[in-house]
């Protein structure tokens, strides 16, 4: 029997979208919840700088919890460094993240698709590669944005959010092109699902809004038919935060999807 942790990794509590799944179709083991909060918003970083940081806080996270696998739980870090860090830890099992452009090309009717990402997601050259394998029939609108991620933020510690706002970001999104109308947007941002009801309300007209969680979800149970049997006892759900000072309002919103928050600061970067 293995009492390992499943570890759900993201830059804040955007994760939190994908844990909402899995707490359904992944049972049996404790889960490990960390937000890179120290480091909020990744948007703000260079690449290399991101990439060196995420690969060393994962050796610390490993070595820590010892995971039976890693879910990464985020977009912007999936896309920049899962490759490098299966690399780095040939022996781990890694989930990764990544824009939902091939369902999105494969759904739509009117051709117009747009997909709202992290500035660094959409800079992405793996953005790009999946365009170009997937959606090279359809008009695919790439959507950084700097705010949405922090308005989601806002929105999960206290309950509400400046709804021009969220319109604002997703304005971009909606095109018309001879008669025809963007009727997909996918979020690209774990962050995101979190304000899509607000989205629904402040778009200029009905689109689907494709949500990857349960999607990535279903992967990591595919994977943990591999693990050994979880077991052993089993432990508490635990929420780590690299500043070790997390923000008003997490404890409280991390307790309602069961963890118990950690105290202490992180060891690693």
């Amino acid at each position: 029997m293995d009492a390992r942790p499943v570890l759900f990794f993201d830059s804040g509590i955007g994760g939190l979208s994908v844990v909402k799944e899995a707490r359904v179709l992944l049972s049996g083991r404790p889960y490990v919840y960390v937000a890179d909060d120290a480091a909020f918003p990744y948007g703000a970083w260079q690449e290399a700088a991101l990439l060196e940081r995420l690969v060393g806080l994962f050796a610390t996270l490993i070595a820590r919890y010892r995971p039976a696998m890693s879910v990464i739980a985020c977009n912007t870090a999936s896309t920049l460094a899962i490759a490098r860090l299966r690399e780095a830890f040939p022996g781990e099992t890694f989930v990764g993240t990544v824009p939902a452009i091939k369902p999105a090309a494969e759904r739509t009717r009117s051709g117009l698709v747009s997909v709202l990402a992290t500035p660094g997601t959409v800079r992405r050259q793996y953005t790009r590669d999946l365009i170009a394998a997937h959606g090279a029939r359809c008009h695919v609108r790439l959507v950084g944005s700097e705010n949405l991620a922090p308005l989601a933020e806002q929105y999960m510690r206290a309950g509400f959010v400046d709804e021009d706002a969220v319109a604002a970001e997703i304005a971009p999104c909606f095109v018309e092109r001879d008669g025809r109308r963007t009727d997909i947007v996918v979020l690209a941002c774990t962050h995101y699902p979190f304000l899509v009801n607000r989205m629904r309300k402040t778009a200029p007209w009905p689109v689907d809004w494709i949500d990857t969680s349960e999607a990535i979800a279903r992967r990591a149970l595919a994977l943990a038919a591999a693990l050994p049997a979880p077991g052993g006892g089993g432990g508490r759900d635990i929420a780590h935060f690299t500043s070790g000072r997390p923000a008003e309002g997490y404890r409280r919103l991390l307790a309602g999807f069961g963890f118990a928050a950690e105290d202490e600061a992180a060891d690693g970067p």
